[in-house]
């Protein structure tokens, strides 16, 4: 009787995008290797905060928080009045921040989460994808606090909206969160991510943890007097249902 030689193994789908990652990354360090669009983002981010926070007198802070943060207040006035700050606004406001660890929070989630959806749509989609959504959370914002006086600054609304992007594609089937090979793997749907257990999970954690801050038991101190849970809430719902009009055809 002859011996059978071994019959071959497959790799799965995720093995496969996974191979084809290491290859095309051969001899980078990916964890470090951040897109160049991200890094500038970053550091954009921080030299605001320190020339707002270390170099300005009070005045100038002052105007630069009436110019370029939104307030909700202000579309109760005629444009005429109000002028370009009504256009500018929703987008400048997530560029500022008020304070270091208000910065260095949403830094380390930009980073874990703006990394693959910006790996996977490119620099000129993410520019795009930072504008809508900004927006997108700046005027879900206002809407629950139409005509209210108060100032929303900070990122975080962009970053919920990166963080339901990445619901969409980053999650294997496997389980966990790839961050680095996970721009490589096919776009979900909207409902078929969340057949996903670590992504229904993940959303389910995330809306809870909201609705806590909303109800007065902030999770985390970020240093600023008020947690925009409205405007996470706004974000992670544009990033997750609208993603795929961001997404290049892969």
């Amino acid at each position: 009787m002859s011996d059978r030689p071994d019959m071959p193994t497959h790799p799965t789908a995720d093995e496969a995008l996974r191979e084809e990652a290491l290859i095309e990354d051969e001899g980078k360090q990916p964890i470090f290797n951040l897109p160049g669009v991200l890094t500038a983002t970053v550091a954009l981010l921080g030299a605001i905060y320190l020339v707002d926070a270390y170099l300005l007198p009070d005045l100038w802070r002052e105007w630069l928080l009436v110019t370029f943060a939104f307030i909700p207040l202000r579309y109760l006035y005629p444009f005429a009045e109000e002028g370009m700050r009504q256009i500018w606004t929703p987008v400048t406001y997530s560029l500022m921040h008020g304070s270091f660890q208000h910065l260095g929070f949403n830094v380390l989630w930009l980073l874990a989460f703006g990394a693959p959806v910006v790996r996977r749509i490119g620099t000129a989609r993410y520019l795009l994808f930072w504008i809508f959504s900004a927006a997108a959370s700046a005027f879900f914002h206002a809407g629950l606090n139409w005509g209210e006086q108060t100032v929303l600054i900070g990122a975080s609304g962009v970053i919920s909206a990166l963080m339901g992007a990445a619901c969409r594609f980053a999650f294997p089937r496997h389980g966990g969160y790839d961050r680095t090979f996970g721009h490589l793997y096919p776009r979900q749907s909207i409902v078929g991510a969340l057949m996903n257990r670590t992504v229904a999970v993940f959303v389910g954690l995330w809306f809870a943890g909201n609705i806590l801050i909303a109800v007065g038991l902030p999770l985390l101190d970020t240093g600023s007097d008020a947690i925009a849970w409205d405007a996470h809430i706004g974000g992670f719902l544009f990033g997750y249902l609208l993603f795929g009009l961001f997404d290049r055809v892969r």
